[in-house]
C-alpha cells in the first residue's frame, strides 16, 4: 500500500523574505503617502492620509459665564479643562486608543501586501550605514516624523515580529525621541515664526524652513548614532 508523505508547511519567514513583486512596491508607496502627511488636504483624496482619516474629538463646554444676563461659553477638547492626576491621565490615554488602533490596522494591511519587505529591499543599503537599522524601519521613520504615536506603534510591531533586534529598537527609540513628530509639530506650530516681520517690513527670522528641518533631522540622526557608539564601545569592552 502506497502512502504519501505529508508535505511540509512553508516557513512563514521564508515567505516573508521572498523577493517583493510589483504589488509590494505599490503597497510601500501607498504606505509612505499614507503616513507621511503628503495627502493632508480638504479635498476628497485627504481620506487616504493617516491624520485626516484619524480625525479629532469634538469640543465640549469648559466654562460658562454670565455677564449681565449675557451667557458666554468657553470650549475645550473632550478632556475638558483643569483635569489632573490619574483621571486626567486616563482621559489622555483614552485619546490614544483610536490612534494606536488605526495605525496598527493599517500597517497590518500594508504588511499583508508586502510593503515592509519592499521597504527592506529598497532602503536597507541606505539605513544600515546611516542609522544602523534595516530597511523595514523606513515606514516607522516616516510615520514618526508625522506622528509620535503612529511611529511608536509601527516600531513595536517590528520588534514583536522579530524584524528588528533589541539593540536596533533602542537605536530607533533614540532617533524617534529626539524631536518627536518633527515635521508634523514644526509645520503646524513652528512655521509661524518665519512670517514675523520687523518695523521696516523685513523678515525677523534669518533662516529658512528647510534649514531648520535639516538641523532637526541631523540631530535625530546624531542621537541614533551616539546610541550606536555606546553599543560599539560595550562590544569592544566585552571582547577585551
Amino acid at each position: 500500500m502506497h502512502t504519501e508523505m505529508p508535505s511540509q508547511a512553508a516557513d512563514p519567514a521564508q515567505i516573508q523574505k521572498k523577493k517583493p513583486g510589483i504589488v509590494a512596491y505599490i503597497a510601500f508607496a501607498l504606505a509612505v503617502a499614507f503616513f507621511s502627511g503628503l495627502l493632508i488636504t480638504n479635498k476628497w483624496w485627504g481620506i487616504f492620509d493617516y491624520t485626516v482619516l484619524l480625525g479629532d474629538f469634538g469640543s465640549v463646554v469648559a466654562k460658562v459665564t454670565d455677564k449681565g444676563g449675557e451667557i458666554s461659553t468657553v470650549m475645550s477638547n473632550f478632556r475638558g479643562k483643569g483635569g489632573s492626576g490619574a483621571i486626567d491621565g486616563f482621559m489622555f490615554a483614552l485619546a490614544l486608543v483610536p490612534t494606536i488602533m488605526l495605525a496598527t490596522a493599517m500597517i497590518a494591511v500594508f504588511e499583508y501586501y508586502g510593503a515592509l519587505n519592499a521597504a527592506e529591499r529598497l532602503l536597507n543599503p541606505v539605513l544600515r550605514p546611516v542609522l544602523g537599522l534595516p530597511g523595514c524601519c523606513s515606514l516607522s521613520i516616516i510615520a514618526s516624523l508625522q506622528s509620535t504615536d503612529a511611529g511608536a506603534v509601527l516600531t513595536r510591531t517590528l520588534k514583536e515580529s522579530g524584524d528588528i533586534t533589541e539593540r536596533e529598537t533602542l537605536i530607533f527609540a533614540a532617533f524617534q525621541m529626539t524631536a518627536g513628530a518633527a515635521i508634523g509639530n514644526f509645520l503646524s506650530s513652528g512655521v509661524v515664526f518665519f512670517s514675523l516681520r520687523g518695523a521696516d517690513g523685513s523678515l525677523v527670522v534669518p533662516t529658512t524652513i528647510g534649514t531648520c528641518l535639516g538641523i532637526i533631522l541631523l540631530g535625530k540622526v546624531l542621537s541614533a548614532n551616539l546610541t550606536r557608539l555606546v553599543f560599539i564601545r560595550e562590544d569592544k569592552k566585552a571582547q577585551s
